[in-house]
């Protein structure tokens, strides 16, 4: 029933984003963008409700962010005691994590996908949304970019980090909170850790009521879009999917498979014919948390992992190994840069590798749970929020994409385990799997 809710949704929000790109070009072919009741319907209707939408998706980004960073840190238990095996797994995570934000990074670089809207269009769209985002990346960037920029990452006060959407400063108080929790006795952290497991629980579900407002919101900022700029902004958008489909393939294709084969010692056509059931479920689902009980069938009896190690190792990755919302996150954000104008300096662009990695890790693993946080990156780098309502109507394909190199990067990461552990190497691998699957 989940699955087939989820799916109405976001077959609803395309719908939304068809529906609200034709009424906007229709207005703007027939009335133009400045006519009077183009503006009414925009000032009036389509845009008080595209606001609504966006900012329940804001309202709930950094409450999302700390409970996320610090039960994902409070959860690896005793950092004193965590071991070989979790420290292993943690730093294969955020290695192919930060290798994914920089491929999807390349890409959109390289390829620029938004630089296909006129430099006129993309200033008029600054003129028009950007208001008070603009403003603060011209404050932010005032600085430049150098060691400051590190130190300001340590802030002085939490709450108004979270006040002022310092993204940054509340990632880190949520890290050394979560390493604090480890540190104390577990009884006394317990009544903490409780509360912040509800207060993520609360959270999500709020993000479940704000995605069922989207298709809503969706069609109403795709409107204001398009009734002012017609078809500018919609041509670059196929440009932007094949982007990240491109990225995510290069990702599971080049870099995951020279990992498997150099580090984990096993053909990566091989690997995969184990593990293809697990990837499949996860496109499907688009939930990594739904796909653990089959990625752990697919790493003990298709790869022959140890249980101790999978059992670990899996449950973690799929909180904390998210390549495939890593490159989506990056690439989004710099793409949304290009559509609206904003330039972004070397260093500036390192800071989103950076918070790609930070927030995929903090991601929860549902349908729909990296749109919050990719909100407050785009935020943080100076894009209006009606940008986040060009890729919401695409998101659905993308979402299934990512997550299952999502998992593809848990079940690397556990052979890899395994087999530095001396655990386990190809040659274990069960026979008659891939015939089996064949017959």
């Amino acid at each position: 029933m989940a699955k087939s809710l989820g799916g109405k949704l976001h077959s609803k929000i395309l719908l939304g984003l068809l529906l609200g790109a034709a009424l906007g070009i229709l207005a703007n072919t027939l009335l133009g963008g400045r006519h009077p009741l183009t503006e009414w319907v925009n000032h009036y209707v389509a845009g008080p409700l595209g606001q609504v939408f966006l900012r329940m998706l804001f309202m709930i980004v950094m409450p999302l962010v700390f409970a996320s960073i610090t039960l994902g840190v409070a959860g690896l238990g005793d950092l004193r005691r965590v071991g070989r095996i979790g420290g292993k797994a943690v730093g294969y995570f955020l290695a192919t994590t930060f290798l994914a934000a920089a491929t999807g990074l390349f890409f959109v670089g390289v390829l620029k996908p938004g630089d296909a809207i006129d430099a006129p269009v993309k200033a008029e769209l600054m003129a028009t949304y950007a208001g008070d985002a603009s403003a603060r990346l011209a404050s932010a960037s005032a600085g430049g970019f150098g060691v400051h920029t590190f130190v300001n990452i340590v802030t002085r006060n939490p709450v108004k980090s979270a006040a002022e959407g310092d993204m940054l400063g509340v990632i880190f108080f949520g890290l050394v909170f979560g390493a604090a929790l480890t540190l104390i006795p577990a009884a006394k952290a317990k009544p903490l850790l409780d509360l912040l497991e509800s207060l993520n629980e609360a959270v999500i579900a709020i993000v479940g009521m704000a995605m069922r407002l989207a298709p809503y919101g969706v069609t109403a900022l795709i409107f204001g879009v398009t009734s002012r700029f017609g078809f500018a902004l919609l041509l670059p958008l196929g440009g932007y999917m094949l982007v990240v489909l491109g990225a995510l393939l290069f990702h599971a294709l080049v870099n995951l498979s020279l990992v498997l084969r150099l580090l984990v010692g096993i053909p990566p056509a091989l690997f995969f014919s184990r593990v293809r059931s697990a990837v499949v479920t996860a496109f499907s689902t688009s939930s990594s948390s739904a796909t653990l009980p089959t990625a752990l069938e697919a790493a003990e009896q298709g790869l022959g992992v140890p249980p101790k190690i999978a059992g670990f190792v899996l449950p973690l990755g799929s909180t904390m190994c998210m390549n495939g919302t890593a490159i989506f996150e990056g690439i989004t954000a710099i793409f949304l840069c290009q559509v609206f104008g904003v330039e972004l300096s070397l260093g500036q662009m390192a800071v989103v590798v950076v918070m790609a990695v930070i927030t995929a890790v903090g991601a929860a693993g549902v349908p729909g749970g990296s749109i919050p946080l990719l909100a407050g990156i785009v935020a943080m780098v100076g894009v209006p929020g009606e940008g986040i309502a060009i890729i919401l109507g695409v998101d659905r394909l993308l979402d299934m994409s990512r997550t299952a190199v999502n998992v593809y990067g848990d079940l690397s990461a556990t052979a890899y385990v395994a087999r530095s552990e001396k655990l386990w190497d190809a040659s274990l691998v069960p026979a008659g799997t891939l015939a089996a699957e064949r017959a």
